[in-house]
């Protein structure tokens, strides 16, 4: 256990916070850090055919190891962390034999981690937590499936009586900011199937995912002076107001659940003159998620129909992007795939719970490039912010699942062969 948690801890202890604003990939260097470690930490466990490329995309090479066809399978996570909280200076902190209890993250500023407030925690009593010191994120999203993922291999390299095929490994940038698949090349990484270590508690299992779109929706208004302003002046800012308020209100983040979607708005500055608001689009039915899209434009027009005379141009200019669909679509006609992971978690005594992704992983973007790929625990709770956490033993536990899916697809395929 503790070779896993020197392991994540020397990956958290990097800052690899991801930029939306860059156009470079990786949008920031400072992932380069990691991605060279890593490359390294690979070759050196005895994986090979290690590469890294241009944009920091890492693959490589555990050989098959059994005389019988097995298909090439693959296991995937990313190495940047979100840039909706602080990712630099992490500082985590180990609770062994957790109580159950609230858990100070921070005395100085009253940053407590509670079960009255995340009752997940109390899944976990008795085990070995590492959390924030309250400042910043952690980065187990994913740097727990990057552990997991190398331990796992790790693993197979020194217990090579465990018969597998060949596995390849796949590192990226930039996923947080919905970029993670676009430079991954599908051809070479060469799997038939791979699995995403991306998911939350313990036993997930995912095949589905929101349809996800972004939205930059700019106001544009005239500044006059306020003694002189009535018929003249333009806010910016009240327009965006009353573009947010034209939402439905009970289709946000925090009041939704399950199969059900939303509008969230993440980001608003603006002046008199000008408003940028930015806001993200997600659904997990096609026809509702194209709906919502529409919704995005109806009011936009509206808006500017009311502002035409007196503006003599758009007075509102919203610029919509698709950034994954639902992989369900392509999971689903080899759902086998599903069905190798539930009984691995079965075989090593984990529940599986099968249900939707709230989000998106570079599975559902890799799947719709020819890689079926869903996606599996990685621990952590509480992503993107200061009150995330990861229990060790979950980590254990999903080194094993990896092990137990390369044991279990070499052993059906010989089988069949």
């Amino acid at each position: 256990m503790q070779h896993i948690i020197d392991r994540f801890i020397s990956y958290v202890i990097i800052d690899t916070e991801s930029d939306a604003n860059s156009e470079t990939t990786p949008s920031t260097k400072k992932q380069w850090n990691l991605a060279n470690k890593l490359v390294e930490e690979l070759k050196a466990i005895g994986m090979q055919d290690v590469t890294i490329d241009d944009k920091a995309y890492i693959m490589a090479t555990l050989p098959s190891n059994v005389n019988h066809e097995v298909p090439t399978i693959g296991f995937i996570s990313h190495f940047d962390t979100s840039p909706d909280f602080c990712g630099a200076n992490v500082k985590p902190q180990i609770i062994t034999n957790y109580d159950g209890k609230d858990i100070i993250l921070n005395a100085e500023r009253n940053i407590i981690l509670s079960p009255n407030y995340f009752k997940d925690l109390l899944l976990y009593k008795g085990q070995t937590l590492i959390t924030t010191d309250g400042t910043t994120l952690l980065g187990a999203d994913d740097k727990a499936g990057i552990t997991e993922i190398v331990t796992a291999m790790e693993y197979l390299v020194k217990n090579p009586e465990i018969k597998h095929g060949k596995i390849r490994v796949g590192f990226t940038p930039d996923e947080e900011i919905g970029r993670g698949a676009h430079h991954f090349d599908v051809e070479k990484f060469g799997a038939k199937w791979a699995y995403t270590m991306d998911g939350s508690q313990i036993g997930e299992l995912e095949y589905e995912n929101f349809n996800a779109a972004a939205a930059k929706i700019t106001f544009k208004g005239k500044s006059v002076h306020p003694g002189y302003a009535k018929g003249k002046m333009i806010n910016s800012m009240l327009i965006a107001n009353d573009f947010i308020n034209k939402l439905p209100v009970d289709e946000t983040p925090e009041t939704t659940k399950g199969y059900e979607g939303f509008f969230h708005v993440h980001h608003l500055k603006g002046s008199i003159e000008e408003t940028v608001l930015e806001l993200i689009i997600r659904d997990h039915s096609k026809k509702k998620f194209e709906k919502r899209k529409e919704l995005i434009e109806k009011i936009t027009r509206k808006i500017n129909k009311k502002f035409a005379k007196q503006f003599g141009e758009d007075i509102v200019i919203t610029e919509i992007k698709d950034q994954y669909y639902n992989m369900k679509e392509k999971v689903l006609p080899v759902k086998h795939i599903v069905d190798i992971a539930e009984k691995a978690m079965k075989e090593i005594g984990i529940k599986p719970i099968i249900k939707p992704i709230r989000g998106g992983t570079d599975g559902s973007q890799l799947s719709y490039k020819g890689l079926p790929c869903p996606n599996i625990f990685a621990g952590g709770h509480n992503f993107h912010g200061k009150y995330e956490y990861v229990p060790v033993e979950s980590m254990q536990k999903a080194v094993e699942v990896i092990v137990k899916i390369a044991e279990l697809t070499a052993a059906e395929n010989q089988i069949k062969n």
